[in-house]
């Protein structure tokens, strides 16, 4: 939350009770990729006057400044996540196509891949987006 309010500061903004709000519930939730629907479900729980338009904008914002990820799972919303800008590449995503379930991969499982195209194409890459799709241990 530190980080997040150095942020914000820096660009000019405050940490308003319903930024605050919102950014708890992510953080509470950050392994389950929640929805802005989702997020706001949770978040009214909490604060009953708060309104889908204000968790909108401030998702919107926190993605604008870079202390959110927007990702899509294809599967007609989109989904959020704290960036993690220490980390060299974004982490892989399996979702599994009958539950929705969504697990990170945090291995870079590419290095070898890009290294090649490095090498055959003269072409240095700076990150990946990789999505696999297909049934958890679950639903198998």
């Amino acid at each position: 939350m530190i980080r997040i309010k150095s942020i914000l500061k820096e660009n000019g903004y405050k940490l308003t009770s319903q930024r605050r709000a919102t950014l708890e519930v992510i953080l509470h939730n950050e392994d389950k990729h929640m929805s802005t629907e989702e997020i706001f479900i949770e978040v009214k729980k909490t604060n009953p006057d708060i309104g889908l338009a204000t968790i909108y904008r401030t998702v919107l914002l926190l993605e604008e400044l870079g202390i959110l990820v927007r990702l899509n799972f294809e599967d007609g919303r989109n989904r959020y996540e704290l960036s993690h800008p220490e980390e060299d590449h974004d982490h892989h995503h399996l979702i599994c196509l009958k539950c929705g379930q969504v697990s990170e991969v945090e291995e870079d499982l590419l290095e070898s891949l890009e290294e090649t195209i490095d090498r055959n194409h003269n072409f240095k890459i700076i990150n990946h987006k990789v999505k696999f799709f297909g049934h958890c241990n679950r639903c198998r």
